[in-house]
């Protein structure tokens, strides 16, 4: 996949907009052993752009992921809907965290259609990394 140039202004006002956090799973940049990535939300080969309204950090699970799709399928209703916009949405609207802190629970169908599509809940390394923080008390996050 070609790498778009991003300015570095422009970075760092993405960084500090997600609170250097993934826009979908909310892992936090301290806590991955990675850099989280500037992520397109409308990837450019559907028409997006590096305009910093269409830029938010993501995890390079979530990122990976999530790929070029902007649609998914709600499990519970079937439909397609257009997966979560971490810059225009509010993440506690759409998704909430299950009773052990491991899981991300989708509450509307475009929450349980990113839950499916993005892996948030079955990811075997995710669920396991977050029960480590779990235990050292580090997550879920509460806002």
């Amino acid at each position: 996949m070609a790498r778009f140039y991003i300015p570095v202004e422009i970075e760092r006002r993405v960084r500090t907009d997600a609170r250097n956090r993934c826009g979908y799973c909310l892992s936090p940049q301290r806590l991955v052993m990675a850099r989280l990535e500037i992520e397109h939300i409308i990837p450019i080969s559907k028409g997006g752009s590096n305009d910093e309204s269409n830029l938010w950090l993501a995890c390079p699970l979530c990122n990976r992921y999530k790929s070029d799709k902007t649609t998914g399928v709600d499990p519970e209703t079937n439909e397609t809907v257009r997966l979560f916009n971490p810059r225009t949405q509010v993440w506690f609207e759409h998704f909430g965290w299950s009773e052990d802190g491991l899981r991300i629970v989708g509450k509307t169908p475009t929450g349980r259609a990113t839950v499916a599509v993005l892996h948030l809940s079955d990811d075997a390394d995710a669920l396991e990394v977050r029960s480590y923080w779990v235990l050292a008390g580090w997550h879920p996050p509460e806002d």
